[in-house]
């Protein structure tokens, strides 16, 4: 378990992406041509992906080149989204085939993936070996597959990131935790959803690792983790995280803060898809000047 977490904070820990100029260590190359970014959804089908075909079509400066599911396969994806019009892009079920013909345009192109942690490593692959980078929003990525996907990309001068959020409101939440972490000795984590999924969510995850390492302890008078009321504590720094499942609730993370005499409360709600989209178009307009891996969006804010 201690590997894991020396892994992780070696990917996420935010002073090790910074050189000794203080600038972020994120290797670049020059600026791409001025045609559009081709763009290829994979995971169209999903309520992400159709959300993201919209995104993308409406984006200027950036086209949809091709849409990747195994749902509603030879359909065009514009009257799946419910466009106005349709798209002449039919959803096919082998990447393959669509980053081949891409390729042959030899245009700038971005592969983004929504599909599962499973798929991931083959998914980079093949859009590395198509000269293509990658964007990569599936939860619960194994860290073991993040680091693997840094040395490929490193070896093969291919950008990628890895984001476990797209939220620009997720990651302004996080960096505020970050900060009032040195100045409150007590903090918890109170995450609602609408639907059961894996608990803690990624969110919490993300923020009680982004909290930890920082040479705060929390929450000292009270460490015991025995009353399973009292939440879970993630890593070794009392940060706990409790998880509230309930029909009808947004997607909420609020981060409590307390220290002698005040009570700190940072909230974010999410209440619709579209919330991630903004966050997308950025990290697709920057990942294809990278020539590594990258994780977290904000190393872009």
């Amino acid at each position: 378990m201690a590997t894991l977490s020396s892994q992780f904070h070696l990917i996420t820990n935010r002073r090790s992406y910074y050189n000794a100029s203080g600038r972020p260590a994120i290797a670049c190359s020059k600026s791409p041509s001025q045609n559009n970014i081709k763009v290829v959804v994979n995971g169209a089908a999903k309520e992400i992906g159709r959300a993201a075909v919209v995104a993308v079509t409406r984006a200027r400066g950036m086209e949809l080149a091709g849409a990747v599911d195994s749902y509603f396969v030879g359909e065009d994806i514009g009257k799946v989204c419910d466009l106005e019009e349709a798209l002449e892009i039919p959803i096919m079920n082998d990447l393959t085939m669509v980053l081949g013909s891409i390729s042959q345009s030899k245009e700038t192109a971005v592969v983004v993936d929504f599909t599962d942690p499973s798929t991931v490593y083959d998914n980079v692959k093949q859009a590395t070996a198509f000269g293509m980078r990658s964007i990569v929003y599936v939860p619960r990525i194994k860290l073991d597959t993040v680091a693997a996907l840094s040395a490929f990309c490193e070896k093969a001068s291919m950008g990628c990131l890895i984001a476990p959020t797209l939220s620009i409101g997720s990651i302004l939440l996080q960096q505020a935790a970050i900060q009032a972490s040195f100045h409150f000795n007590n903090v918890e984590i109170v995450e609602s959803r609408a639907n059961s999924v894996d608990f803690p969510s990624q969110d919490a995850i993300q923020i009680a690792n982004n909290l930890s390492n920082l040479g705060q302890i929390y929450n000292r008078e009270d460490r015991s983790t025995d009353v399973l009321a009292r939440g879970q504590v993630l890593g070794e720094d009392g940060v706990r995280v409790h998880s509230l499942v309930l029909p009808g609730l947004p997607s909420s993370t609020t981060v409590y803060f307390s220290g002698p005499g005040e009570v700190y409360t940072i909230k974010h709600d999410i209440t619709d898809v579209q919330c991630l989209m903004p966050g997308l178009i950025l990290a697709i307009r920057k990942v294809v000047r990278l020539k590594n891996l990258v994780y977290g969006l904000e190393k872009f804010l």
